[in-house]
């Protein structure tokens, strides 16, 4: 059984769409990379298509040395005429990622890197959440009823599992939230109890059927080639027993018409 993520994304487009139509402003977003691979230039430009689709202003910065970036970074926190902040990741090793996205200003950190936007995450302010981490609770909380649900999650990166389980701890939704690693133990015992499984570790149908129960929620976050196709961290033969994202058009997807979203909603406060 699987979710249909491409009809929410519409409609958090069909907001974008209304907040530029009232905004007296032209929504700007500015995106970053450094040395960039042929896979971050290729989500680079499909980011770009999709912002030129909606109306939005879209300028892609590439650089080959970290002080240009950072430069830059700092000139357009302040310009007023940008109203988002994209910096592709990973940044190359050698770069303090914290140091960088330290530099965006928090209200324009539409991706919710910013470590301002991730300590305010804990107070129950999600204006700027960790855009996928975002993504997964939309897609949650438009799916099933969160309270008292228990909810395991699987991956515990600083941008998707640890900020899922505090965005679903908050009062308002009160799962029961587990996080697992590479260090837990009985995986299996915990993903088979789950009621909701979010799935963010990277690597290619890692969550099987057996790992879960009947019309269990399982949210794949995971984005791998095999083969020369997209596929995520869970086998494709757990739709057949439970509610499942598809890899491609799921979590990515939201997460983009997200990140839009953020962009106008910029705009339209700022005008």
């Amino acid at each position: 059984m699987l979710i249909d993520c491409k009809s929410l994304a519409k409609k958090i487009e069909e907001e974008t769409v209304e907040l530029l139509k009232n905004s007296k402003k032209q929504a700007k977003l500015v995106s970053y990379a450094l040395n960039p691979d042929p896979s971050t230039v290729s989500y680079l430009k499909s980011q770009q298509k999709k912002a030129q689709t909606l109306g939005i202003e879209y300028v892609m910065k590439i650089f080959d040395n970290s002080q240009e970036l950072v430069e830059n970074l700092k000139k357009d926190s302040q310009d007023e005429t940008v109203h988002g902040i994209f910096v592709a990741h990973p940044l190359p090793k050698d770069i303090d990622e914290l140091s960088v996205v330290s530099l965006i200003n928090p209200e324009k950190d539409i991706e919710g890197r910013n470590p301002v936007n991730l300590g305010r995450l804990f107070f129950g302010i999600e204006d700027f959440a960790p855009c996928t981490a975002a993504a997964v609770v939309e897609i949650l909380t438009s799916t099933t009823s969160l309270e008292g649900k228990k909810a395991v999650i699987v991956g515990r990166s600083v941008t998707v599992g640890q900020p899922v389980a505090v965005m679903l701890l908050r009062k308002d939704r009160s799962a029961t939230v587990t996080v697992c690693h590479t260090k837990t133990k009985n995986l299996v015992e915990l993903t088979k109890s789950a009621d909701i499984v979010v799935v963010a570790v990277g690597k290619p149908y890692f969550l099987t059927p057996e790992m879960v129960k009947e019309e269990a929620v399982v949210v794949d976050v995971g984005i791998n080639v095999v083969e020369g196709k997209v596929v995520g961290d869970v086998h494709p033969d757990v739709e057949k027993k439970a509610f499942l994202t598809p890899v491609p058009g799921g979590v990515g997807v939201v997460t983009t018409s997200i990140l839009m979203y953020r962009v106008a909603r910029n705009a339209f406060r700022g005008g």
